[in-house]
Parts: structure tokens; sequence; C-alpha cells
């Protein structure tokens, strides 16, 4: 089968009649948000043959500051504490990744304290 087809004309396969904006507007609002497009850290910061503007790198620089700058939520602050806290809090058992972490931060303290550096 070659995909062509025959059948009516070209007319018929036409969209004009059902588009509600311009080509044009969508063809400039593409190109608007073109640094908006993509995937979560599909940019690493440190690559060089990264091909992001300068510009751009300035704006992410500015947002990862304003995130620094805000207070960190309560679950953040209890996750500091302890990695099984959030989930406790919320009334559930905490997954066993979180155990391990906290078992492992309890470890690591514990062997600070006995080489007298904590």
């Amino acid at each position: 089968m070659s995909g062509n087809s025959n059948v009516g004309n070209a007319g018929v396969y036409q969209a004009d009649d059902q588009r509600t904006v311009p080509d044009s507007q969508i063809e400039q609002e593409k190109k608007d948000n073109r640094f908006h497009e993509g995937k979560e850290h599909s940019h690493k910061a440190t690559d060089s043959k990264d091909e992001r503007t300068i510009a751009n790198k300035l704006a992410r620089e500015e947002l990862r500051e304003k995130e620094a700058d805000e207070p960190k939520s309560e679950e953040d602050r209890l996750r500091q504490e302890d990695a099984t806290l959030p989930a406790l809090s919320h009334g559930n058992k905490p997954s066993k990744g979180a155990v391990i972490d906290q078992q492992l931060r309890d470890e690591e303290e514990a062997e600070l304290k006995r080489k007298g550096k904590a």
C-alpha cells in the first residue's frame, strides 16, 4: 500500500474551518515558549556542550536563588531530622528506603561521635 488516497479532492482533507487559531500564531507561541519545552533536568548545568543561551542560564540561576530563599516546608524540615517522620506524621508506615536511610544516618552519627567529630 502506498499510503496515498485517491478518494475525494484536496479540499476534503483541509481543516481550515475547524481551526480557531491561525498557524502563524501557533508558530509564534512555539518560538516564545521554546525554553520551557522539554523534560525537567534535560539540561546539565555543567555540560560544556549544552546549547543554552546566557539569558536562559541566568534565568535558571535566578530561579534557583528564589527557591533557596524560600522557607522549607514542614515535611522537608521533618525529613532533615528523621527520614521516617513524614510518613509517620501522615499516619503511614515508613517505606523500606526511608527506614534504611535513617539507620545509615544514625550509624554515621554514632561513628562521628565515636571519633569525636560531632
